[in-house]
């Protein structure tokens, strides 16, 4: 316990030390600074600070337990992510740094109206508050209450009081970080931590598929895995188990929920509105693709391990990793890894406050409370609005605890408002002539549509009986939506046809060998799949 100690210290003042060192002399004051990282950020940065943002602990904790119950076919959230990484480089990412913005809902504004950016704005500052800002502090705490044994270090023997003491530890580090820090701060750390998080997920994966062979090797690991429960080993989802991605979903909700989360997503794309040239983005979102298809290795591999060693002790899957992790690495290991878990705590819970406070003062302080207000009063006003929204965070997370696999969950709250967004960027962008009207009705019928089907039995269960999916679900609501917008462009066209206008003064050059890469990164994706289909 005592190398565990020190070891998690050690590295968790390094990154920070080392942090403060590289980003002491930024200019945090203004919004572009603070919010934007003085559209400075370069392509390792940007990677990096994508990469930890996604791989926080609902994707260490969650698609690991999502595995450890569902098998191998959830590594679609993982894989096929890198189709709407190519699509954010080649399509979204060139017209949003065309426009200059700062929020998904800037642009909203410029396509639409006030009112559309306004109804936008308030959906993901709920959005954020509600669902995913207190999942983050959950699963942070259950990672670590597992990993590190907490109960056992802090002697506290209630697990409903631990976890409630952890998730408002957490907050409140989060909270000095993101008060004292900017998104350039953000975005180096996210990268120190990113290097750390992909060693050590790799040697869990080696730990894991070494102990999985019985200490003979990872490929003896590898062949007792396949061979012990081969219907979990199936890319496409096998007979005989409880598979919560389809394969046919894989084209509907899936591929809706990758593309909102990747292209629209304000907590994670606000990284490469931060980029100091196109071209710097691009690579830094492929290169991400890049990346994300390594992701399998750490965050489904040991979960299936952990389906195999451990289903017996009937632990819950959402427990499955932070128990493998415990059990499979060294002390001196285990605080290392530990301290980086941390990291992707903090990047997570910071890039999730610094985006509520970008989107709070562009979208709410600067149009509503104080048009007038200085730059460094918009800044203020966003740090004092995300001391709230984090305290109710840390009061919120602990109810997360009744849920049965966290990343199912998470899913399927996202989708209330991935979907009715994304349709109204996606039509806005490839039609000229969507009224703003139509823009705002979409948005709120989306949400309640897609409400009623996850959470009013009645109409859930009929959906089931249907025999429909709720992600095909979730495909038939963007469908009407898109059909809606497109009808309401021909019956009551805009006055003029909407123009994207230059507001960015960075390069706008893309990079030469963006499509070349992008079709490698697809290639790589049907690879994936055609290796591990049974």
């Amino acid at each position: 316990m005592f190398l565990t100690v020190i070891s998690f210290i050690f590295f968790t003042a390094f990154a920070g030390f080392l942090t403060w060192r590289i980003t002491r002399k930024d200019e945090k004051s203004t919004s572009d600074g603070f919010f934007l990282g003085g559209r400075s950020l370069t392509y390792p940065i940007i990677a990096g600070s994508l990469l930890l943002t996604n791989l926080s602990t609902e994707q260490m904790v969650g698609l690991n337990g999502a595995a450890f119950k569902h098998g191998l076919s959830v590594m679609a959230w993982e894989v096929n992510a890198v189709v709407a990484l190519v699509l954010m480089a080649i399509y979204f990412l060139p017209k949003f740094l065309q426009t200059g913005i700062t929020t998904v809902p800037q642009f909203l504004e410029l396509r639409y109206n006030k009112q559309t950016q306004s109804i936008a704005n308030t959906i993901f500052l709920f959005a954020y508050a509600l669902i995913l800002i207190p999942l983050i502090l959950y699963t942070g705490a259950k990672g670590l209450i597992n990993m590190m044994d907490l109960a056992t270090l802090t002697g506290i023997e209630n697990s409903t009081t631990l976890l409630q003491l952890t998730c408002i530890l957490i907050g409140i580090l989060g909270l000095l970080y993101s008060r004292f820090g900017g998104l350039r701060s953000l975005a180096v750390l996210d990268t120190i931590n990113g290097i750390g998080l992909l060693i050590g997920g790799i040697m869990i994966a080696w730990f894991a598929l070494n102990a999985m062979g019985g200490g003979e090797g990872i490929g003896a690991g590898w062949t007792a895995l396949n061979e012990n429960h081969p219907e979990h080993m199936d890319s496409t989802g096998a007979e005989g188990v409880d598979v919560s991605v389809p394969f046919s979903t894989l084209f509907t909700g899936v591929a809706l929920l990758n593309l909102f989360y990747w292209c629209t997503n304000q907590q994670i794309i606000q990284r490469t509105f931060g980029a100091s040239s196109l071209a710097e983005g691009q690579k830094g979102v492929l290169l991400t693709g890049g990346l994300k298809l390594l992701g399998p290795l750490y965050l489904v591999l040991p979960g299936l391990v952990a389906y195999h060693l451990y289903s017996a002790e009937g632990i819950k899957p959402d427990d499955a990793y932070g128990t493998l992790v415990a059990r499979l690495l060294p002390p001196y290991l285990t605080g290392f890894f530990s301290a980086v878990m941390v990291g992707a705590i903090l990047s997570s819970f910071n890039a999730a406050l610094n985006s509520t406070s970008a989107l709070f003062s562009i979208g709410l302080y600067k149009h509503k409370i104080n048009p007038e207000g200085t730059e460094e009063q918009t800044v203020k006003a966003a740090k004092r609005f995300v001391v709230v929204i984090a305290i109710a965070a840390m009061i919120g997370a602990p109810i997360l605890a009744s849920q049965e696999t966290i990343f199912t969950y998470l899913q399927d709250m996202n989708a209330i408002y991935f979907i009715p967004i994304f349709s109204v960027v996606l039509v806005g962008l490839l039609n000229r002539n969507v009224p703003a009207k139509a823009a705002s009705t979409a948005m709120i019928a989306g949400i309640i549509l897609i409400s009623l089907g996850a959470f009013v039995a009645p109409i859930k269960q009929g959906i089931k009986d249907l025999g429909i999916h709720n992600f095909h679900y979730m495909g038939i609501v963007f469908a009407s939506l898109v059909t809606y917008l497109l009808v309401m462009a021909k019956v009551s066209p805009r006055s003029e046809p909407w123009k994207i206008e230059t507001r960015n003064t960075i390069d706008m050059t893309p990079w030469k060998g963006v499509r070349w890469a992008s079709a490698a990164s697809v290639i790589l994706v049907f690879a994936f799949y055609a290796a591990f289909a049974k």
